[in-house]
């Protein structure tokens, strides 16, 4: 598990560092990280640094100061560097020496011919969008050069990820320390492209608990429910799935689906898609009322339900029990005008909600806006459940504060009934002893690694999903667990 922290934090902890070091040593130490990972992006792409174009797009402070001497590195092994100085008057004084000493010269305006370009223009205390000048200079560049990001891309916003103005889109993120939470949420994750975590010794500093969480696939295989020799069906835990109904028998055959991929023993139906869930899973032990499903340690309920009064009485039926829930979709939709109110406030077992931004605007009144994190703690906290966000970056948020991001989504997934098949394997994880964050967790990376690898055949159904959750969890568990499927690389050098 990774973390992101605020900004706050960060600079709280390079003062406490800064005060071990020799002036300007932790600069040093963030820009050989970073002009290593240049050496090798060049390397990959022009054979090498000797020769190669280098453009740094230089800011104001530190963020341009990184820039500049990590620039002076590569000019050092024979890289032609060009600065484009933003804000002439106030650039890193002691970078740019070290620049033109190296060779480095100043330029006007962004060079016809460049192989790499570095963004430093903004750095972690920067603010939304970039300004005129900056944005122009971006544009300039083109798609032809790798860029790189120092720190974070420029013009994102670093606690929440939100992007409100022009911002760069990069190739590489050089992160230095840890991660921030614009690197893995919001619309700001993807323009950090591949992230590079650079260790600048600044780990033993960082105080308190990061603001997100990130998973990687080991905590998933150290969590995954072992079977022992006498493990059996009921043991391995039994999960009921309370969804569809003979408008929308396929919202109840995905949810089953989902369910039956998870690490339980046995799947209980209920409702009246019952036919069509048999006709498709022989296995699943099915039933018309909730009442008549008999025993399960987890619920998940809603999608495909309807409007009606049958589906609030389903709703009332599954809350009513002492077991963990899952509210999906017409389960969500239910809760809109407060009358299950009590239901929620007396349940002793928890419930997992996952709404998307639409249901999610329902439920809280207005919609999740610049800061999805901490939009998805409000309501966390307000309907005392675990919130599954769901979006290009899923965030998982609790009551008591914490929050995670989903590092394996992709946009294969927005297509109709693969949230189906997601709240089918919660509920299934939930039923099998997993705590609720962990399971709402466990369930987002699996299913956006379905996803993935369903897109690897052919454009995506919710079925696709569904069949791929068996392959990939299989890998998963596997007695040799590969790296994260992230887009993260840690430099430990």
């Amino acid at each position: 598990m990774r973390g992101a922290w605020r900004v706050s934090d960060v600079r709280a902890a390079e003062e406490a560092l800064m005060k071990t070091l020799p002036d300007g040593a932790l600069m040093q130490r963030a820009a050989a990280g970073l002009a290593r990972r240049c050496a090798l992006l060049l390397r990959d792409t022009t054979g090498g640094v000797y020769g190669s174009q280098v453009l740094l797009l230089v800011g104001a402070g530190n963020n341009g100061g990184d820039a500049l001497y990590a620039g002076a590195r590569l000019a050092r092994r024979g890289a032609a560097v060009s600065a484009l100085l933003l804000a002439p008057q106030r650039a890193h004084a002691g970078g740019l020496a070290a620049l033109r000493r190296c060779g480095g010269r100043l330029v006007d305006a962004v060079p016809s011919n460049v192989d790499l370009v570095l963004d430093g223009i903004v750095g972690i205390g920067g603010s939304a969008g970039l300004r005129d000048q900056a944005a122009a200079a971006v544009e300039s560049v083109g798609e032809e050069p790798i860029i790189v990001a120092v720190d974070v891309p420029s013009g994102v916003a670093v606690d929440t990820g939100d992007v409100a103005g022009p911002a760069v889109r990069a190739d590489v993120t050089v992160t230095f320390g840890c991660l921030k939470p614009a690197l893995v949420v919001g619309p700001a994750a993807p323009l950090a492209g591949q992230v590079d975590l650079v260790d600048i010794g600044l780990g033993p500093w960082l105080r308190g608990d990061p603001a997100i969480e990130v998973p990687e696939a080991s905590d998933l295989a150290d969590w995954w429910p072992r079977l022992t020799p006498t493990a059996e069906k009921y043991t391995r835990g039994v999960v009921g799935v309370a969804t569809g109904s003979a408008t929308y028998p396929g919202a109840a055959v995905l949810s089953v689906g989902g369910a039956l991929a998870g690490p339980t023993g046995m799947v209980r139906y209920a409702g009246s898609a019952k036919a069509q869930v048999l006709a498709q899973y022989p296995s699943v032990v099915a039933s018309e009322r909730v009442a008549d499903a008999g025993r399960v340690q987890a619920w998940v309920c809603g999608s495909g339900l309807g409007s009606g009064e049958e589906a609030a009485a389903t709703v009332r039926a599954v809350l009513a029990s002492p077991v963990p829930v899952v509210l999906d979709a017409d389960g969500l939709n239910v809760l809109v005008d407060g009358s299950m109110a009590d239901w929620l406030r007396g349940r002793q077992a928890p419930v997992v909600v996952t709404p998307h931004d639409r249901e999610f605007t329902r439920l809280a009144g207005s919609a999740p806006g610049s800061d999805r994190v901490g939009a998805a703690l409000r309501l966390a906290a307000w309907m005392n459940a675990t919130v599954l966000l769901k979006g290009d970056r899923t965030i998982v948020a609790t009551p008591s504060g914490r929050a995670w991001a989903n590092p394996t989504g992709t946009p294969e997934l927005a297509t109709g009934g693969t949230g189906d098949v997601l709240a089918g394997l919660l509920g299934s994880l939930l039923a099998a002893g997993l705590t609720p964050e962990r399971a709402a967790v466990a369930a987002a990376y699996l299913h956006g690694l379905a996803g993935r690898e369903a897109a690897r055949h052919a454009p995506v159904t919710a079925s696709d999903v569904a069949a791929a959750l068996r392959p990939v969890i299989a890998r998963l568990t596997s007695p040799s667990v590969v790296a994260s499927p992230s887009s993260l690389v840690v430099d430990d050098e």
